[in-house]
Parts: C-alpha cells; structure tokens; sequence
C-alpha cells in the first residue's frame, strides 16, 4: 500500500457543467482502484456537482466536499468548492454561466499545481465558445497554460499506447497555415518534441516521422513547394545536431500502411492532418498532452459530447487514460531528473 505522501495529487477542472466532464470524472473513480494511485482534486460548484450526480443517476458515488487543500481524503473524490459561481444546469446548451465556472476552475486548478497542492493536472473539456480569456490570443487550455508559465513553444502531442502524434501549427485555421510554417517554427517543435519524448516518455534516441503539408508531400515540387523549401531543411537541419527525424511523408499512405508503428513520434504540419488518423487509431481512449511545459497536463481527447450530455452515455476511457499517463509522465520526470542530476555530479567529481 502506498503512504500517502507517495500518491500522486491530481488536479482536476470541472470542464464545461452542460457537457459530459463531471460524468467521465465520476465514472472513472467509481473504480476505486484509481486511489491507491492517486487523490483526486476536482475544482467545481459544489451545489451544481451534486445536481449533476443527481440527473445522470449515480447512486453509489459521493464528493467530499472541502473549502481548502488540507482536508481532502486521500480514498474520496475531493471537491475543492467555488462557490461564487453557480451555472444553471442545462445539458447540451452553451451558456456564459457555465463558461465562466469551467474559466474560474481552470484557473484554481492551474493555481494549484504553481502553489504546490498538487502534481499533476487533467483538464475536463471546455466550449472555446464561452470560456472568458483574458488574452485574446489564448484558444484553449494549451495556449492559457503556455502563458502562465512563460513558455512560448507548447506542443500539443496526441498519445495512445506507442503512438504519438504532435502538431507544428496547433490551432491555426487552415488557411494560414502554410504561411506561418517555417523552418524555424518547425525544427523548434521537433526539440520539443524529442525533449518530451526523452524526459516524459522514457526513449533515449527518439525516432521522429515527418509528414507534409501538401498532398503526396509535395511530388518534389510539382504539388506545392513547402516540402522542398520549409520542411525538408528544417529536417536536415534537426538532424545536423545527432537528431534522428525522417520525412517528409504522405500523411494518407504513412498511416494507412502501418508506418507510423516504427517510429517513437510522428510530427504533422497542421491539426487535422495529424489528430484524423490518431482519433481513428486510437478509437475514443487517446490522450490529449501538453508538451514543453514545466507542469504534467493532459485532457481526454474528446470534446464536451452536448449530444449524451445528461443521458450517462458518456465513455470514460479517454479520461481515466488521462489520468494515468499524467501519473506515468510525472514519474519519468521525476526519474529523469534524479538520473540527470547523478551524472552532473559524476562529471563534476571527475
């Protein structure tokens, strides 16, 4: 059994009250077996939770209800209250109420984590539509966290078992993205991409696939000139410092063939191209995780279901996956850091 210094704090944020985020919260701790990992901080409406339990019919479950960090039960689902903020429950509907209460537990959560209550953070999924950013330039959860902690090249990196899929231009619509791609937009990524794949993933030398952005990957030249003139010498250049990436591919025959099971990481040039084939893949139990940053944080790969919201439909898979990388990647972390940190004095004393 382990002490309960040893188990993992998750911070959790509610997501969107109308959508299918409480529901995989609590379905995924109705397996009490998560606890002998993990203690569960869940930020919401403490009124609005119960309700909610109430509507998708949950009899054999019940929050802990806590105002502050220090009481929470290490065998509960603790609910750090937020009182001030009480949405009306309406399923299925975007609303500012219920917008402003998954901003609010976003916020607490991250606040957690930066104050030391807890390790890791897994995100239940918000409505970009009514969440109040503060900074026109957030979209979402990656942005808003990159900015909190100062960093300028998160990477939103797609995880099921072996397959990992990240993305260069993220939430860009798609008709700018050829003009943002660059050599250096693109080798950056990849450093990012293998730095993760080194500290969070436990891969000593990354192999890293490259897909195109045109079709057949250019022709060399004759569908596009991206390949040739942007993405082919970031390549080489990533490659020049003892970096393993090869490409460009076709992103229809690379994943349809099977190709993507020999490499450690597959980089795609633009949202879609990358998060289609990881979705079909990995059939509702994939991992949204935010690479690059000093904090764990990762998110089931699904949205906030409007359709089944309300109806106890919602699969809870993606999210207890969450949950457990999370977990995984906090660890290799900590590992690489101890190992690191020996060589540096094995180097120091010599």
């Amino acid at each position: 059994m382990k002490k309960v210094s040893d188990k993992i704090k998750v911070a959790i944020s509610c997501g969107d009250i109308n959508g299918v985020g409480l529901e995989i919260i609590i379905k995924s701790f109705l397996d009490t077996r998560m606890f002998e990992l993990c203690t569960p901080l869940v930020y919401g409406n403490g009124l609005v939770s119960k309700a909610y339990r109430k509507e998708i019919g949950t009899q054999d479950f019940s929050f802990n209800f806590i105002q502050n960090h220090q009481k929470f039960h290490t065998k509960k689902v603790n609910l750090i209250d937020i009182p001030e903020h009480k949405p009306k429950l309406n399923f299925g509907t975007v609303a500012n109420d219920s917008g402003i209460l998954a901003y609010e537990s976003i916020k607490q959560a991250t606040l957690a984590l930066a104050s030391n209550h807890a390790d890791v953070l897994v995100t239940a999924p918000i409505h970009k539509q009514n969440i109040p950013w503060e900074d026109d330039n957030v979209k979402g959860h990656t942005e808003y966290l990159a900015n909190y902690a100062g960093e300028e090249n998160p990477l939103m990196m797609m995880v099921h078992n072996n397959l990992r899929v990240g993305v260069v231009t993220g939430h860009v619509p798609l008709k700018d993205v050829a003009s943002v791609l660059t050599k250096e937009k693109i080798v950056t990524t990849l450093e990012v991409f293998k730095k993760s794949l080194i500290q969070d993933f436990n891969i000593h030398q990354p192999r890293i696939a490259v897909l195109g952005l045109n079709p057949h990957a250019g022709d060399n030249g004759v569908i596009g000139k991206e390949e040739l003139n942007t993405i082919i010498p970031a390549i080489d250049e990533f490659n020049s410092q003892n970096n393993i990436a090869i490409g460009p591919f076709p992103s229809d025959g690379f994943f349809g063939s099977g190709q993507f099971k020999k490499f450690d990481g597959v980089l795609a040039m633009y949202h879609d191209q990358g998060l289609i084939p990881f979705k079909t893949i990995s059939n509702n139990e994939g991992v949204n995780f935010t690479a690059g940053l000093p904090i764990v944080r990762t998110s089931p790969d699904h949205g906030t279901a409007f359709d089944i919201a309300g109806q106890n439909q919602a699969d809870s898979t993606s999210f207890r996956n969450s949950v457990y990388l999370a977990i995984d990647i906090f660890r290799n972390r900590k590992d690489y850091r101890e190992l690191t940190q020996d060589v540096l004095k094995i180097k120091k004393t010599k």
